[in-house]
Order: structure tokens, then sequence, then C-alpha cells
């Protein structure tokens, strides 16, 4: 590994920090090198706050050093006037000659202008260091930029003879397939997503609350499709305080044809830049229909069923699987 890998790798390493809190901004990682020597380290703040290579020139003690120093950022800084000033502006002013990237932004407002502007003021500007590692961490930001929808996750959990949900059950609350601890992962991701999706018959069945109470973090904005209003805002959980609520009725979209694409349409004008798709069966299954999902996450757990609602069909290439206790965890993206 090359000393500019090296340090992009602490990029992405930091860059993480971010996760949940920047959407619908990049969660980028920068850190500043003199001498090959780490002298200050910054990743995005939440969203309205400082880009990474703020934090990082920042923190930097020694604002002299910066002169004769490199700074490294997983994508490419901005040229434009958002929420903040344009990052490379403040590299330009601060006089720090090189600087070296991760990868382009495909954002048509920065696009190659960030590193153009660098390199007309003089700055020894790389680009492509561990590319594919940056693109792979920045994805929620690129398939909104350049698929013009969310990155869209889809999850359940399946009994093991794979089932989502039994024939018929006797109260309007969930039936747990996974146990305790994999409860708390799906808390945990719902912090690190901007929404989550749910058909009308999930709500129906389980008056979910949709929020990430086991887990430190945000809450998802909550998705409901509701395609004849049967549901009410005072009957669910999924219309409290605790978040906002979104419904996806006849009024805005037309249920007769590409149902998962305007959805997404809908989620793209309203700035959502990730959803997990959380059910039921027939919403999970029309998105993986239409060919709209990224990844999958998928329980199966130890309970049977013998008989119920059937869990959805689909293929995707494995990536992970993992044991949580008693159940087991596979992870799939659309190839």
């Amino acid at each position: 590994m090359s000393h500019h890998e090296t340090y992009i790798k602490r990029c992405l390493e930091i860059a993480k920090n971010g996760l949940g809190s920047t959407r619908p901004n990049p969660m980028v990682g920068s850190v500043v090198v003199h001498n090959n020597i780490i002298i200050s380290e910054g990743y995005t703040s939440a969203y309205g706050g400082n880009h990474a290579e703020v934090n990082a020139i920042k923190n930097a003690k020694d604002k002299s050093l910066l002169k004769e120093a490199t700074i490294y950022v997983t994508l490419e800084p901005c040229a434009h006037f958002g929420k903040t000033p344009p990052c490379s502006d403040l590299i330009i002013k601060h006089q720090i000659p090189n600087v070296v990237i991760g990868c382009m932004d495909d954002n048509l407002q920065v696009a190659g202008k960030g590193i153009e502007k660098l390199k007309n003021a003089g700055c020894n500007v790389i680009v492509g260091v561990l590319e594919n590692e940056c693109k792979k961490h920045h994805k929620r930001f690129f398939t909104f930029h350049n698929k013009k929808r969310p990155y869209i996750i889809l999850k359940w959990a399946e009994s093991s003879d794979g089932f989502i949900a039994p024939e018929s059950k006797n109260e309007r609350k969930p039936v747990w397939i996974t146990n305790v601890f994999s409860r708390q992962l799906v808390h945990k991701w719902r912090t690190e997503e901007q929404a989550i999706l749910v058909g009308t018959n999930t709500v129906l069945q389980d008056n979910p609350s949709l929020t990430a109470r086991d887990w430190t973090g945000e809450n998802p904005v909550r998705v409901v499709i509701d395609k004849t209003h049967k549901l009410s805002n005072n009957n669910y959980s999924i219309f409290n305080d605790a978040a906002e609520t979104i419904t996806i009725s006849q009024n805005n979209i037309d249920f007769s044809k590409h149902l998962a694409q305007q959805i997404c349409e809908v989620l793209f004008k309203k700035n959502i830049n990730s959803v997990i798709i959380e059910g039921g069966a027939k919403t999970l299954q029309t998105f993986i229909d239409e060919n709209l999902w990224d990844e999958a996450r998928v329980f199966t757990g130890s309970i049977k069923f013998e008989k119920g609602i059937k869990a959805p069909k689909f293929s995707g290439q494995l990536i992970s699987e993992k044991n949580i206790m008693t159940d087991y965890l596979k992870t799939y993206t659309n190839d």
C-alpha cells in the first residue's frame, strides 16, 4: 500500500463518524499530512455544519505548516456556495500545495470544478487514490445524484421455513422472528439511513412506530404507502411526533404502473438519499420486480411458522453472512 493509499484509508475510517448525521450531504473524511505525519483530521459535521476539509484545516494547531502540507480527502472538494462556502477556496486560501482526492464528485454543482479551481491556483492535485473504495463509501451520495433516486436497502426477517409472517395472528403487533440483538441492530441501521418505508398492510397488522428507540441516533423519516387513505392519524404509531411521516397515496402517484419508480421520484424530490424498505412482502416484491434496490439484508430466525406469508423472491450477490446468536444474517447487493 502506497503512502497516499494509507492516508486515504484513514480518511475513510474517520468519515464513518458522520454516518446518519450528514445526510443529505456525503460523509467525507479528510486528513492533513506534513512530513509524513498526520497533523490534523476532520470529517463532515452534521448537516448544515462544516465540511470535512474545513474541520481538518481548523483542527491544525500550527497553521504555518499548511503551506508545506498535503490534504487528503475521500471526495472532490466542493467549488460552490451551499450551506457553507466552497472547500476548494479554503484550501487555496491556506496555500496548501498538495491535494490528494479519492474520487471525483458527480454532483453537477461540483463535477470536476473543484479540481479545476485547485489546479488553476497552482495546487498539485492527484485524483483516484483508492477510488473504488471511496465510491463504495459514498454509495448513497452517488446513487442519489447519478440515478436520481435514494439508495435502497431491502430488509426483512424470515422464519427457518421461509415465511415473513404467520398466516394469522390475534393482536395488532409484530410477531418477532429475530432475537433482541438482531432487532437492536435494525434500530442502529435506522439511524444510519434517511428514511424507512412500509406498506399499508404492515401498519394495519403491526402498528409499528418505525423509530430507532433501541439505539442512540436520529429517527428516520417514515414513509407509508396508503393508496386509498385507510390509515388514520389517530390510530397508528407512525403518525406520532417521534419523526416526520410522508404518506404516498393515489393523490400523488398513479398506482396502475411502475409503483416503485414513482415512489423513488417522490423521495428524490424530497431530497431523501437513502431508504430502508421494511415491508411487507408485497411492497418488498414490488421494488425487487422493478429492479429498484441496492442492498438486501435478510435475517433468518430459528422460529417455524409452517404456513404463512412467503418471503420475497429475489437474486443478488451475497457479500456477507454472519450469526447473531440464534439468528443468521445475509447481506446481498444487486449486481
